[in-house]
């Protein structure tokens, strides 16, 4: 058994003070730091200096880890320019992106407190990273395909990988589905892949009006996808209606990532559903796409992400969280730190259905222990210190192992 008694820690989405948190691989007990003595004798105590903050471990709900070599190849500014240079780049960046790059991606992470990822995987060349971290994976398979006259095929291909990566199942690592997007995936396709992800009851995500041109294509069969599409497939017309495509998930939680173009009427079918948002600021920004409206999300809880090295500089939530901050410039400062925290702890951990996430009993003891300049005055500053003030964690715990 083991104990950390820390000044400050993050309990129930507020701050709380002198506090003890008694653990093995997960969470028996929290309780007033004075009552330690009584209660616990033979425990091994840890107890963190007066500036340090007991979080839980963080959660980044999208990462794409097989482009991981990127820093200058790819074209910046516009979505449809580096979506043609990730088409003209894929095989090289796919090479250099091996297992020690891909390791070091996961070493970033982790050093910033990431305790748990949502992978996006799309050709599986980040399995055997991902089934060996420390951290907890959310491994999603990504299908993709807009050839319905090859549905069946490339439905066997993602399958496949799939069950290759379920042989990895365990309490760290968990197979899943995902969605590319509603242009690149053909209805039938779709069809195939979310009856898979109820099969099985896995997590299932899918990218959603990332950019301007998808909602142009989608709408009106126009824009820069027109060009595109017609291009290099001959093709003039989406295969996807954006009304169906949303209905095709039916009641079945999941989380869609970007969404900067979404309107009203489709925020309410995501309400409806039960779904979530993963929120890209940095990913948004240099793509040239505008900022998800968090403010108008109605009760729609988004979690923050970093996305992958092919459109970011690096995977560091504190880095995220300070884009995010500086992006959503109009919000309360305090307010938007408090929901910025939220979205990289319960609610991602709600979105992917896992055990962790919140310090509570019961939970995975995933932590992680941040150092401030000095000790907060006030509680209510302590979200915002975090994310001005700190670039990596102090400790990380993953099921009540230091990590870090």
């Amino acid at each position: 058994m083991n104990i950390i008694i820390a000044p400050f820690v993050y309990i129930d989405g507020v701050f709380k003070k002198d506090v003890a948190v008694i653990f093995d691989d997960i969470i028996h007990d929290i309780v007033p730091a004075e009552e330690i003595p009584n209660i616990y004798h033979d425990a091994e105590i840890i107890s963190l200096d007066s500036h340090c903050v007991l979080y839980p471990g963080f959660i980044n709900s999208h990462v794409h880890l097989e482009f991981s070599s990127n820093t200058m190849t790819l074209d910046y500014g516009a979505f449809i320019p580096w979506l043609e240079s990730v088409m003209s780049n894929r095989d090289v960046l796919a090479k250099k992106s091996d297992e020690k790059v891909m390791k070091n991606a996961l070493k970033e992470m982790l050093q910033s407190g990431i305790t748990t990822i949502g992978a996006i995987s799309s050709f599986g060349g980040d399995l055997n990273v991902c089934a060996k971290t420390s951290q907890r994976v959310v491994y999603f398979n990504e299908v993709v395909g807009s050839n319905e006259a090859i549905v069946d095929v490339l439905f066997d291909s993602f399958n496949e990988r799939f069950e290759a990566s379920r042989k990895y199942n365990s309490e760290r690592f968990q197979a899943s589905v995902a969605i590319h997007s509603p242009y690149s995936v053909h209805p039938k396709l779709l069809k195939k892949a979310i009856d898979l992800a109820k099969k099985y009851k896995t997590p299932l995500s899918a990218h959603l009006l990332e950019s301007r041109s998808e909602r142009e294509w989608l709408d009106e069969n126009s824009g820069g996808f027109r060009v595109f599409f017609e291009k290099l497939f001959g093709i003039k017309e989406s295969v996807s209606d954006l009304k169906d495509f949303l209905e095709a998930f039916n009641q079945y939680p999941t989380l869609f990532v970007h969404a900067t173009q979404i309107e009203k009427g489709e925020l309410q079918i995501l309400k409806d559903s039960h779904h979530f948002i993963a929120h890209c600021p940095r990913s948004n920004r240099l793509l040239g796409e505008e900022r998800l409206k968090i403010e108008a999300l109605e009760g729609i809880r988004y979690s923050l992400a970093t996305d992958g090295k092919s459109s970011n500089w690096s995977l560091n939530i504190f880095d995220e969280l300070r884009a995010a901050l500086m992006l959503h410039s109009h919000l309360d400062l305090h307010q938007l730190s408090s929901a910025l925290i939220r979205s990289i702890t319960s609610n991602p951990a709600e979105a992917l259905g896992l055990n962790c996430g919140i310090i509570a009993k019961e939970k995975f003891a995933d932590f992680c222990v941040v150092e401030l300049k000095d000790t907060p005055q006030k509680l209510e500053d302590i979200a915002l210190w975090t994310i001005l003030h700190v670039q990596n964690a102090k400790k990380v715990y993953i099921q009540g192992e230091q990590c870090v």
